[in-house]
């Protein structure tokens, strides 16, 4: 048997997926096997103690909720959403457009 073979075998670890409880809420969730082999890839010991909401809500505790501001697509005249209070002075895509946009300059 081919010696790189071998060493592959003998390093290839299976991962199955877990139950766990989060301390935070109680409720139980899948620590599957994708994220343990990320886990050892990454070098972490210790499996996670939260589900990922508990965990994406500890990471946003701190963080003011987002807020939006509608305008008109200076390109479909459609609907525009955008994280910035638009100016009269500079155009302002939606989504589709600007990926368009960006799209097309490349």
């Amino acid at each position: 048997m081919n010696e790189e073979l071998v060493t592959a075998v003998e390093n290839e670890e299976e991962f199955v997926d877990e139950t766990l409880v989060c301390k935070e809420c109680g409720n139980e969730f899948v620590f599957t096997a994708g994220e343990q082999k990320f886990y050892k890839e990454k070098g972490f010991l210790n499996k996670p103690k939260s589900c990922k909401a508990c965990r994406d809500a500890k990471k946003n505790a701190g963080r003011a909720p987002r807020e939006y501001f509608t305008t008109t697509c200076a390109k479909c005249g459609g609907e525009a959403k955008v994280i910035f209070q638009p100016s009269n002075d500079r155009p302002v895509y939606c989504s589709a457009c600007f990926e368009e946009m960006k799209k097309n300059a490349q």
